[in-house]
């Protein structure tokens, strides 16, 4: 058995999908901090500070999803896990491709107002296995990751949901180091 975490350094590609809002988030900030104090300087100071806060929160929530979150390869197959109760299981028959996977980590709807400046988080995309598994989530989860976890396609013969392993966010060269090692001592034919 082998044991895969998050890299460190990957918070930057984390944040990146986040942006978009954090900018909106600040202008409004801005805004709202320059009427209420009447100065500029001190609306760009709680602006600013706000947004910091913003992302320090994400940086939190960062350090706990990457402290917890493990792929595991046997010869059974390969399991991710993290620290939130998400648990992914592929074994090795059951994977049907190598592809692209995105990884929501925010509700993808819109935010703001119609008509004016929205903005939305973008999906992680990384390569990953993809196919027929188990998959056991938390039971407080979102309502749009309810909805948008129901909506996936299902095994007709096996009624087991399709379930995707981002290997590329452990580490996107997983192909050429010991991941790949793993697919390829198990699964040859994914890897043309």
């Amino acid at each position: 058995m082998a044991e895969f975490r998050i890299r460190a350094g990957s918070f930057p590609r984390i944040l990146a999908p986040f942006i978009a809002p954090l900018v909106i988030f600040f202008a409004v900030c801005l805004l709202l901090g320059a009427i209420f104090t009447g100065s500029t300087p001190l609306g760009i100071l709680l602006g600013a500070l706000a947004t910091g806060v913003l992302v320090a929160v994400l940086a939190a929530k960062h350090r706990r999803l990457a402290s917890g979150t493990v792929a595991r390869f046997s010869a059974d197959g390969v399991e991710l896990t993290d620290s939130y109760g998400f648990r992914v299981r592929l074994r090795w028959p059951d994977i049907t491709r190598i592809d692209i996977v995105d990884t929501q980590l925010a509700d993808p709807r819109r935010v703001g107002r119609p008509g004016g400046v929205r903005a939305r988080v973008q999906p992680l995309r990384s390569v990953g296995l993809v196919g027929w598994g188990e998959r056991t989530v938390p039971p407080r989860i979102p309502g749009w990751m309810r909805e948008r976890l129901a909506r996936v396609p299902v095994d007709p013969a096996t009624g087991r949901p399709e379930v995707a392993i981002p290997l590329g966010e452990f580490d996107p060269l997983w192909e050429r180091g010991p991941m790949g090692d793993w697919v390829r001592r198990y699964r040859a034919d994914l890897m043309g």
